[in-house]
């Protein structure tokens, strides 16, 4: 059974959806308020409304590659059918994004399968802020949930907050948390983690990192060591190297998946924040750009507001 199974099991559509929709609020309400007066006065599609448009993406954080393309897309549209309204464009939009979304986003999440890895393992990369922790704490309630028996690492020693909040996300939904004296090597964390779950029989380790990015290659460094020692007690560990980011930062979300994406394999994304901004727009720029799938989004701060991400469900919310 998938991770996809056992999210869908616990969390029925419509309160899924209604979480989306909310935590969309923001990101909705300024994008059409600008795509409204991009149009005002325009009963056509034409060349000042396509530039107004160009504008509308690129000052919502869909990053300047991406509208390129969308309006490109557009334009070739509007030249097939010389008719077009304006009226129109929100469901052309809509149709763009979603393809565009589906085209470089082959690996979809729903095609994820937990398949015969046990321990499943996951490691959590991202910088401090982001929501990191929060993000593995309600991913282990997710799976705990599902019934799945999960253990923590808390390898983000350089900070004692970092690990005191994961024991406290550990105790929260009651999981097993394995840490150190703060300053403790990272990789000694993961080995002793891995270890541990495969004693007890665990089938999904989540293991989270420190978040600095003042140094690359010593960031790199560190990233190779723990999956290197993580690969002596399960071969082929990290299974799963998830980046947090945080959506509000906006362009700077783009710039920090640049920085992981060249220090480790990253494979996956979550997208966090997304009810306390307008900048949603970043999900679509950054799941085009960097062909990662976004496998989870944060739609706001309750313990089931981690959902799995949907490219069909976040465009439609998103133009409802």
């Amino acid at each position: 059974m998938g991770l996809f199974d056992f999210f869908k099991k616990k969390e029925t559509a419509p309160e899924a959806q209604e979480a989306l929709d909310k935590g969309l609020e923001k990101t909705k309400d300024g994008f059409f308020n600008k795509i409204t007066k991009a149009v005002a006065g325009k009963s056509s599609v034409d060349d000042e409304v396509l530039d107004n448009l160009e504008e509308v993406l690129v000052t919502s954080d869909v990053g300047v590659s991406t509208t390129l393309k969308i309006i490109k897309r557009i334009e070739e549209r509007v030249a097939r059918d010389k008719y077009l309204n304006t009226s129109e464009l929100n469901f052309i939009l809509r149709d763009e994004i979603q393809l565009l979304l589906s085209e470089n986003n082959s690996n979809d999440f729903r095609q994820f399968e937990y398949g015969d890895h046990k321990p499943y393992v996951i490691m959590v990369v991202g910088v401090n802020g982001v929501g990191k922790t929060t993000t593995i704490g309600k991913l282990a309630h997710k799976l705990k949930e599902s019934g799945l028996k999960v253990v923590l690492g808390a390898a983000d020693t350089f900070r004692a907050a970092a690990v005191d909040q994961i024991k406290l996300w550990g105790e929260r939904v009651g999981v097993r948390v394995v840490a150190q004296a703060m300053g403790s090597d990272p990789a000694s964390v993961a080995f002793d983690t891995l270890q541990s779950a495969v004693a007890n029989g665990e089938d999904v380790v989540i293991i989270d990192t420190a978040g600095r990015l003042h140094n690359k290659i010593g960031l790199m460094n560190e990233l190779g060591k723990i999956k290197q020692v993580m690969q002596k007690v399960v071969p082929g560990a990290p299974h799963e190297i998830l980046l947090v980011l945080d959506a509000s930062t906006g362009q700077n979300a783009f710039e920090q998946c640049k920085q992981f994406t060249e220090a480790t394999d990253v494979n996956a994304l979550a997208i966090t924040k997304l009810d306390g901004t307008a900048k949603g727009g970043v999900v679509i720029g950054i799941s085009d750009q960097f062909k990662i799938p976004v496998k989870y989004i944060g739609v706001g701060e309750k313990i089931n507001d981690l959902q799995l991400f949907d490219k069909k469900d976040f465009v439609n919310s998103l133009f409802k």
